[in-house]
């Protein structure tokens, strides 16, 4: 008895206790890994799931081939790829997605920096001026390619006859129809779409440079260009590398705006490789081979958001530190050539301004000294004026679609046919809403729109929430990892998941059907929503909480009691960012939903067209009907969005 008593004293000083076993696991996952799990199992289980699996699965599903014999995909290895390297379309398809690329971030980035300039200078009326270069932003992709078409149309369209009138062409023009042209259209379209962006986080950077440095700078006789070239530029370093590369991705992933208003024509002149993509695997069923045209751009989008998962880091000592070596080190590659660039694109520009200041001279009166006899307030008046005028071309270029889209839908058939009354409707009527309405299932595709959107965004804003607080609050093993394949899913584009995704709804029988959206939403919804609120939490003092667990309550009553409410700020920005890009998207609706009753309105108003016939009263009615809601919100809680913007894409 004895022995066994010794025995049992043995066993239990060998055998960990509970205590030992509960601060091992804590060692391994973390002191807070048991509430963590609750709060990031949704997360996990989403990007597992609809992510990380149809990226694995779409790798492997381009290495197949569809049989025609056995009718299911057998493995070819990198056939699909090599098939590329001769294909004339793939070629054709990428040079055209490099040409509107380059060319779209070029001029997005030159527009957006003058009107960011302008806009933080002093300016009459700023808040609302800003609010009115934003709403292009707002507007959904298939408003904006059906309001340009119309535009751009050779018979009914506004802008043939205004370059007529000025003497810029003899002749109406088919901006979409012929090959020279229809690419420089889209990559107008496309401008016009990208200028909030750019505005946004452009003007955000530009608020942070210290004005003592350039107020130095000018006292030192640092004339306007030298100042923005040497102070203004280097100061936004961080900002310009993140917008041109968060740029970057989401142009050359472009696919709604440039099928819907060419459909890759004419004769592929605005194929991208993304609208190929769909040709092959949706239209031809030809999964494998779309698969690899889809992926064979995938190292260019590797290397982009490998640097940008590098540079948009939390704000720790050692992410900072590696982001500013990660930003030296582009900048020690590239600076010389690029400082040669500004030299050659800003040395122009200094003579221009000094041609300026001269003419200026000669018609403003000055004294001996040379320095002009007006007031301090008459110079402020005379700059206010002439950033005001520089801003009016800018203006046109961004309202005159909403003018249009107005207008037109308040038509009459009969005046868009005989073209009278161009810019004016005669008279006014509302024909084309009560028609849309009575004629045609736009109630229903609405019914859709808002069923879609709203528990789409209830879903990722729930999960998105969760999330960032345990990744901001809470310590276990992986977080860090987490928060970096959270960035990467936010950058990976769609373009690389429709395909997999389509195979895995028809599989699991939910295709064709409001679940099918629901879910594959949340894939773009939740990773900004999570940086974003991730970002805010951060922000909130960590005792507020403290206080309250000493208190007696636990970490979800903390959660929900305390810090949520604190953060009804971002709550709210990501909630109204979720549901206008749920309201918006077209990609997942157009490729998952073949039912008319089902269709969303993006999708839905593609209908209204019976082949070349484009009803363009009603098409802009619908238009401005779907971006009723959209506006509504925008006016609503314009801040909140810009903040939220701002906070996703710059702050991290």
């Amino acid at each position: 008895m004895h022995k066994q008593m010794g025995l049992d004293s043995a066993s239990s000083v060998l055998r960990p206790s509970t205590t030992q076993r509960k601060r091992r696991f804590e060692m391994i996952l973390g002191r807070d890994w048991k509430i963590a799990l609750l709060f990031i199992l949704p997360l996990v289980l989403i990007m597992a799931g609809l992510i990380l699996w149809p990226f694995i699965n779409a790798i492997l599903l381009s290495l197949t081939v569809r049989s025609v014999v056995t009718r299911r995909d057998e493995y070819v290895g990198l056939a699909n790829y090599a098939r590329l390297i001769h294909d004339n379309d793939f070629i054709g398809a990428v040079w055209n997605t490099v040409l509107f690329t380059f060319a779209s971030i070029a001029v997005k980035f030159v527009v957006g920096m003058a009107i960011a300039l302008i806009l933080n200078s002093r300016l009459v009326f700023r808040s609302i001026l800003t609010g009115v270069m934003l709403l292009p932003w707002i507007v959904p992709e298939v408003v904006t390619a059906l309001t340009w078409r119309s535009i751009y149309d050779p018979i009914f369209g506004g802008l043939n006859p205004i370059l007529q009138q000025l003497g810029l062409i003899n002749r109406p023009v088919a901006w979409l129809a012929e090959p020279g042209l229809a690419m420089a259209s889209v990559i107008a379209v496309n401008v016009w779409k990208g200028i909030p962006f750019y505005t946004i986080l452009l003007l955000a950077g530009l608020k942070a440079i210290d004005r003592e440095q350039l107020e130095a700078a000018e006292v030192d006789g640092a004339g306007i260009v030298q100042r923005f070239r040497h102070i203004t530029l280097p100061g936004l370093q961080y900002v310009i590398l993140v917008t041109v590369l968060l740029s970057f991705i989401s142009t050359f992933n472009t696919f709604g705006l440039v099928y819907l208003m060419t459909g890759g024509g004419p004769g592929g002149a605005t194929r991208l490789f993304s609208i190929l993509a769909y040709e092959k695997a949706i239209i031809g069923l030809r999964f494998g081979p779309g698969a690899a045209t889809a992926f064979a751009m995938a190292p260019i989008m590797a290397l982009i958001i490998f640097i940008l998962a590098r540079v948009m880091q939390p704000d720790h000592g050692m992410y900072v530190a590696r982001t500013k070596t990660m930003i030296q080190r582009i900048g020690t590659q590239i600076g010389k050539l690029f400082s040669l660039l500004l030299d050659l694109i800003f040395l122009p520009a200094e003579w221009l301004f000094k041609v300026f200041e001269a003419a200026s001279k000669a018609i403003i009166p000055v004294d001996k000294t040379g320095r002009t006899r007006l007031t301090r307030v008459q110079r402020g008046r005379m700059g206010i004026g002439i950033r005001l005028l520089l801003l009016v071309p800018m203006l046109i270029f961004v309202l005159f679609p909403f003018y249009w889209i107005f207008i037109t839908s308040f038509k009459t058939d009969l005046q868009i046919q005989r073209y009278t009354s161009i810019y004016w409707p005669e008279p006014w009527t509302a024909e084309q809403y009560q028609g849309l309405i009575a004629n045609t299932p736009f109630l229903t595709w609405f019914r859709n729109t808002v069923i879609v959107a709203t528990t789409s965004t209830a879903i990722s804003v729930l999960v998105a929430a969760l999330a960032a607080y345990a990744l901001a609050r809470l310590k276990f093993t992986g977080g860090r990892l987490l928060t970096t394949l959270l960035l990467i899913t936010y950058l990976l584009p769609g373009s690389l998941l429709f395909i997999p995704l389509y195979r895995i709804l028809t599989d699991l029988g939910i295709i064709n059907s409001y679940s099918a959206l629901i879910f594959t939403y949340p894939t773009f919804l939740i990773p900004f929503a999570t940086w974003v609120m991730l970002g805010y939490f951060r922000s909130i003092p960590v005792e507020l909480e403290e206080a309250a667990l000493i208190d007696g309550a636990n970490r979800l009553t903390a959660f929900w009691r305390i810090t949520l409410p604190l953060a009804a700020p971002a709550l709210l920005s990501v909630t109204l960012f979720a549901f206008t890009n749920a309201w918006n998207e077209f990609l997942f609706a157009f490729v998952f939903i073949t039912s008319d009753n089902l269709k969303t309105l993006p999708v839905g108003l593609q209908l209204l067209v019976f082949g070349d016939i484009y009803p363009w009263g009603r098409l802009m009615a619908a238009s401005l009907l779907m971006a009723v809601p959209v506006v509504c919100v925008y006016i609503y809680a314009q801040r909140y969005l810009v903040e939220g913007i701002t906070a996703g894409s710059v702050k991290g």
